[in-house]
């Protein structure tokens, strides 16, 4: 079943480097991604992205390897690495939340948080956000959680960081725990220039801060 053992371990070697390119831990780095190919964000609002580019030819190369090293089996095996290739960063990070890590390094977030914006009057807005983060450590974990407004924004129109403005967000999630988030803030914006009139947003993002030590979810 094996044709070339070279381009086989080739191909591993070359899949590895493309998952530390982009390995999403400890922040999420396809956040403000406009296209994406696999792992690898391609663009973003500044234009195209030299090394996610690069990652995506180098996977491209390792599929190729793949399929040189195998006599057979070629469309089989090329789905199973791609599936394991796709699950095994997420494995590798719960499985170290789970044993090693602490503080804000143990929360995981599903990536499925939800905002929501309502007009009021003039200037004032009521916003609502929610969202579940799951601290995978044996002890508690406080931090300040601030919210990232999206990308795909044009004119620096500011949205989910509007929440920030009541001031820091405080929690603490106790060991082995799930906690739904939810946040919900009258907000007066006739000082904020650039904002939204209402409207919501899915799959939010935002930072986790403890002290000088921050995380981007």
């Amino acid at each position: 079943m094996i044709k070339s053992k070279l381009a086989l371990s080739s191909s591993v070697i070359i899949l590895g480097i493309c998952m530390y390119l982009y390995f999403p831990f400890p922040n999420n780095l396809m956040v403000g991604a406009r296209s994406t190919f696999m792992s690898f964000p391609i663009s973003n609002q500044d234009g195209y992205i030299f090394l996610g580019i690069i990652g995506s030819v180098l996977f491209i190369i390792a599929m190729i390897l793949l399929v040189i090293g195998m006599k057979k089996y070629h469309f089989r095996t090329i789905i199973i690495v791609v599936i394991v290739y796709g699950l095994l960063p997420n494995l590798l990070i719960t499985i170290y939340q789970e044993t090693l890590a602490s503080g804000i390094a143990a929360i995981s977030y599903n990536g499925n948080g939800k905002c929501k914006f309502e007009t009021v009057s003039k200037d004032l807005l009521n916003g609502e956000c929610n969202l579940v983060l799951h601290n995978r450590s044996n002890e508690a974990v406080s931090f300040e959680l601030e919210l990232m407004d999206s990308f795909f924004m044009e004119d620096e129109v500011r949205m989910e960081s509007l929440m920030n403005l009541a001031g820091p967000k405080s929690i603490t999630i106790e060991a082995n725990r799930k906690k739904s988030i939810h946040l919900k803030e009258l907000l007066e914006l006739s000082d904020v220039p650039k904002h939204i009139e209402g409207g919501t947003s899915e799959n939010i993002h935002f930072k986790l801060i403890d002290g000088e030590t921050t995380r981007t979810l």
